[in-house]
């Protein structure tokens, strides 16, 4: 009776200690800004006209020093603009427009950052065998453009997602014999 007792309480500090055998990741970005409210209080830093590329550089937003600064060639931003299709230039902001008239002396420096963590939950032995996952996801996505003409910011703009939270479920009524290989067997 007692032996009973224990195998049915080690069982279930078995059982419930195994959630946390699922597996989990993070999508990380490096860049300047741990996370988003600080990515958008540099951003507001910069002022179009008055902030300069050594300004950029002193704020963090430098591709030679921090991970993940694309920058971009006025031909590349003439693409990322669709220009290059022969969209009309007249609807761009005018110093958009002067920027790439000038060519070499325009560029700009474009940051995608995002902070997404996944973690499995729920019962353990249903997930390893492929019965029922379920994933909550959480972050944020923080992406900017800098236009930058005469080594001074002309155009900045901005996007992002202060808060990313969802979850993914996944059903496999036939557990890990739903996907099963019938060549396995070599059959």
């Amino acid at each position: 009776m007692i032996g009973a007792r224990i195998a049915c309480v080690c069982s279930a500090l078995l059982l419930g200690g195994c959630a946390a055998l699922l597996p989990s990741s993070a999508q990380q970005s490096h860049a300047p800004w741990p996370d988003y409210q600080t990515a958008e209080r540099t951003f507001r830093q910069v002022q179009i006209e008055t902030t300069s590329l050594q300004d950029l550089h002193a704020l963090g937003i430098d591709p030679g020093r921090s991970p993940n600064i694309l920058l971009l060639s006025h031909a590349d931003l003439m693409r990322r603009l669709a220009l290059s299709g022969g969209g009309d230039p007249a609807w761009l902001a005018p110093q958009i427009q002067a920027c790439i008239k000038a060519q070499l002396a325009c560029f700009a420096y474009e940051i995608e950052q995002k902070s997404i963590s996944r973690q499995r939950n729920g019962n353990f032995f249903l997930d390893f065998l492929g019965f029922h996952r379920r994933t909550a996801v959480s972050g944020w996505q923080f992406d900017a453009l800098f236009i930058i003409h005469n080594d001074v910011v002309v155009y900045k703009l901005w996007s992002g997602t202060p808060s990313i939270e969802s979850v993914e479920k996944e059903t496999t009524p036939l557990g890990p014999l739903q996907n099963f290989d019938p060549s396995v067997l070599g059959l």
